[in-house]
């Protein structure tokens, strides 16, 4: 068991680094300014369950390179959306039994526990805030929590915090 979770850790963590060398990465080698695609791929992997990264350092750092914040902040917005919603497909399709393995069972019954408890709010915070949001997409699809809500109080969680983010280095 320990095993598995080693080589999924090392499997993430190689996958991340190749996202990220692929795009900003390989921008900088060359001596180019990122663009809007490479921010769009490393953001919507960020909000994936299974890739936990910092997105709103991301978002900062291209927000301080003097990319038009309109667009960027739009670009957030659709990507961690689309990426909220295959946790949520995800989380309904796949058994707890897998998850539990994948997350941890710990996780997943503290996710739970804060959207019985919360519902709405829950979803409206973890967004609002630099917190695991994609667990919480993938827990709530595990619960069959209301899509509409899942998608409106996430939406306007993570419209506020980018809002924060562009008065904060914009």
């Amino acid at each position: 068991m320990r095993n598995k979770f080693y080589l999924s850790t090392i499997l993430i963590t190689v996958v991340v680094i190749l996202i990220s060398s692929l795009t900003i990465g390989r921008q900088i080698y060359l001596e180019r300014q990122p663009d809007l695609f490479s921010f769009s791929l490393i953001h919507f992997s960020g909000y994936l369950f299974f890739l936990l990264m910092p997105v709103e350092i991301l978002f900062a750092y291209y927000a301080v390179e003097g990319f038009n914040l309109p667009v960027l902040l739009t670009a957030a917005l659709l990507t961690a959306m689309a990426a909220q919603i295959i946790d949520y497909v995800i989380g309904y399709l796949v058994s707890r039994q897998v998850i539990n393995k994948m997350i941890g069972k710990e996780r997943y019954k503290r996710t739970k526990g804060y959207i019985d408890k919360y519902g709405n709010l829950t979803v409206f915070v973890f967004n609002s805030l630099p917190l695991s949001s994609s667990v919480l997409s993938l827990v709530a699809g595990m619960l069959r929590y209301n899509f509409k809500n899942l998608v409106i109080y996430s939406f306007l969680g993570l419209l506020l915090k980018y809002i924060i983010v562009v008065f904060l280095f914009g």
